[in-house]
């Protein structure tokens, strides 16, 4: 087994201004590590916030990292590339062809070559409509049918890796409906929970969609939440062990949007006031009724136990985190 965290070299975190990256970079700061070499995009969101009170080595631009790079690869011990567009609605095929898979296939190859740990985010978007399950089996890529160009170009990547035979080298998390304070910035990509807590406040109620499949009734489709404090958790664990390979990231828990929608009323002290409105045509043949991570693999591998149940998770970000408009 590695050394557990490297404190003595650099854990590199791409979008490490983002929901999940500035999440970990957090979870890591707890554990007393600062050894970070932050990465992102200075755009004109306002994600630069999450990274307020955070301590790192430095914190550079995207299109900096492999001239910083250059004469550093003994400083270097792991990779935790998080950095991507997305956005499941992007359109521009070449864009996240480049951004998503080419620049992954590069700085794996750059990781791999100079022999530093190498964790990649892949997508639960990579399942489709879960024709094949949603286990973490890497047997099943060549079979997996994306539904839209952002979770091909995250499939893009793990079947090239396959295809090297690197899967034993490297680790590709596909993280499920992850939410929780700092992804404010994510806009109409934040989580559900984000946007229907002001709903609930200003309106007293919230809307879900009817159901497009008889064997749902209406907000009885299915998710796989988890709470962004558990999924960076259980990406650190892979600083710790040597583990390789494809896994999930998720509960392993169905929850419907009912249930989901109860615990958020609950956690706001409000009386429940549920809306059902027809799907919107442009979302509804690509529409997941079900989604649900198995983890037996990451169970089974890491022994993690998870610190937040969902109704709990809810009552967290919703008290600690959205009503004081605090990040994490």
């Amino acid at each position: 087994m590695k050394k557990p965290l490297y404190d003595d070299k650099l854990i590199v975190i791409t979008g490490a201004l983002g929901f999940i990256g500035s999440c970990l970079v957090r979870y890591l700061n707890d554990l007393g590590f600062t050894n970070l070499l932050l990465v992102d995009d200075f755009d004109h969101t306002h994600k630069w916030k999450n990274i307020l009170g955070k301590k790192y080595v430095d914190l550079i631009s995207i299109d900096e990292l492999f001239p910083f790079l250059t004469g550093k690869e003994r400083d270097i011990e792991a990779f935790i590339h998080l950095g991507a567009c997305s956005d499941t609605t992007e359109q521009d095929g070449s864009f996240l062809y480049e951004n998503n898979y080419r620049f992954t296939v590069k700085l794996c190859e750059y990781a791999l070559l100079h022999g530093h740990r190498f964790i990649t985010a892949s997508s639960a978007a990579t399942y489709g409509l879960g024709e094949h399950g949603f286990k973490d089996d890497e047997e099943v890529i060549e079979r997996l049918k994306p539904l839209n160009p952002y979770a091909l170009s995250k499939q893009m990547f793990d079947l090239w890796a396959k295809r090297q035979n690197i899967l034993k080298d490297i680790v590709s998390l596909k993280y499920f409906n992850i939410f929780g304070p700092n992804e404010g910035h994510k806009g109409h990509m934040s989580s559900m929970i984000y946007k229907m807590v002001p709903k609930i406040l200003s309106d007293g109620r919230i809307e879900l969609f009817k159901s497009t499949d008889p064997k749902y009734k209406d907000g009885d489709q299915v998710r796989d939440f988890l709470y962004v404090k558990d999924a960076v958790a259980m990406t650190a664990l892979f600083l710790e062990n040597d583990l390789t390979g494809i896994f999930n990231i998720g509960s392993g828990h169905p929850t419907t949007w009912n249930e989901l929608a109860s615990y958020l009323f609950k956690a706001l002290n409000k009386p429940k006031n549920i809306h059902y409105i027809e799907t919107p045509g442009s979302i509804k043949e690509a529409y997941q009724n079900y989604t649900l991570a198995d983890m037996q693999k990451f169970k089974t591998e890491t022994k993690y136990t998870m610190k937040f149940t969902l109704e709990n998770a809810v009552m967290d970000y919703c008290i600690n985190h959205l009503l004081p408009h605090k990040g994490f």
